[in-house]
């Protein structure tokens, strides 16, 4: 496991490695990646990302640039997918969460869920990282509420006005000619 180079957030990262490897594994079966992108990889590639951030504040920050970093690589192991035609447009399997299926539809939806994730984030930012966190880092809405130091309730309105705006941009983006 490549570690960034300043010694105090050594133990921060080997303590929260568990973490990241669980949530990488779900991500991995929810995408539908396959052995094309194995946990240990995409928890391996983040730390590689990682690396560059430096310091980390806190937990919190961590694990909210984990998130990031998690969410640009599964993007891109979309892109290459789509790119060499392999795969795409199957079916992942579902599970029983309250994420939209819809998003793991093909390599095309997660690449535009990408794209309107950052439109969103241009306009409203924390919207835009609540979704981060809930749907790439996985976290719960009471772990999402500590992270970004706001109650659980205001996680669940931006969640729920975060999907639905998202979904009315793609849907915009879709019907566009």
């Amino acid at each position: 496991m490549p570690l960034p180079e300043t010694a105090q957030d050594r133990p921060l990262i080997e303590a929260l490695y568990p973490q990241l490897k669980r949530i990488a594994r779900d991500l991995r079966w929810r995408y539908g990646a396959g052995e094309t992108l194995r946990s240990t990889a995409l928890v391996n590639e983040s730390f590689l990302k990682l690396r560059q951030v430096g310091q980390f504040a806190d937990e919190a920050h961590f694990l909210r640039t984990s998130a990031r970093a998690m969410r640009q690589i599964l993007v891109n192991h979309a892109q290459a997918r789509i790119a060499a035609k392999r795969g795409g447009g199957q079916m992942a399997e579902t599970f029983e969460d309250d994420l939209p299926d819809v998003y793991w539809e093909s390599d095309d939806r997660l690449v535009a869920l990408d794209a309107a994730l950052d439109r969103l984030a241009a306009f409203a930012p924390r919207l835009a990282q609540v979704v981060e966190l809930r749907f790439y880092g996985g976290y719960s809405e009471p772990e999402i509420a500590r992270m970004l130091d706001c109650n659980e309730r205001t996680v669940r309105r931006d969640w729920v006005k975060a999907r639905a705006l998202l979904l009315v941009d793609m849907d915009d983006t879709n019907a566009a000619p």
